[in-house]
């Protein structure tokens, strides 16, 4: 078994987004591996670590887990996934300057989801060129959840353009 860290985004109905009630059920059905944030109104935060046997499996028992507590909360984002240059940074222990110096001269380097002043990646893809293409020792518990948490927010993006009435086709 390893340990995985998630974050997981919910929005919370208007019937039932009240924080502190919300957190009292999180203490009595004993879920205690859930640190909670409410710092955004209508929004709310967790990070978890928990130990399991994958990634995957980790993240749909805390989803599940939060469903059960939150039926009416529609989950948001998982991570981590979405990561910027500094984030990827922290994570791996070096400096911002180190990171672009390998994003702009390392070849291969993933292409952003998105572009612009401040530039986004899957970390799951910078952290697996990291450490197949530069070098770095990255654990691949630290890759899987990254994979997990991207294959969620891929799912829920797909949800929200069929609601949006967009035809969305698979690619395997």
């Amino acid at each position: 078994m390893r340990e995985y860290t998630f974050t997981l985004v919910y929005q919370l109905d208007d019937a039932d987004n009240r924080h502190d009630e919300i957190i009292e059920r999180f203490g009595e059905a004993g879920l205690t591996d859930f640190m909670i944030g409410v710092g955004r109104p209508g929004y709310l935060g967790l990070e978890l670590e928990r130990a399991g046997r994958s990634a995957e499996a980790v993240l749909r028992a805390a989803m599940a887990d939060v469903n059960a507590i939150i039926p009416q909360a529609t989950l948001v984002e998982a991570g981590p996934d979405f990561a910027g240059l500094t984030d990827i940074a922290e994570r791996v222990g070096v400096t911002r300057q180190n990171m672009r110096k390998l994003m702009l001269g390392g070849a291969g380097f993933p292409v952003p989801v998105h572009g612009g002043s401040t530039s986004i990646w899957h970390a799951a893809e910078v952290l697996g060129w990291l450490r197949e293409s530069a070098g770095y020792a990255i654990d691949e518990a630290d890759i899987s959840t990254a994979r997990a948490a991207w294959r969620v927010n891929a799912a829920l993006e797909q949800e929200r353009m069929k609601r949006a009435g967009y035809a969305v086709h698979t690619i395997v």
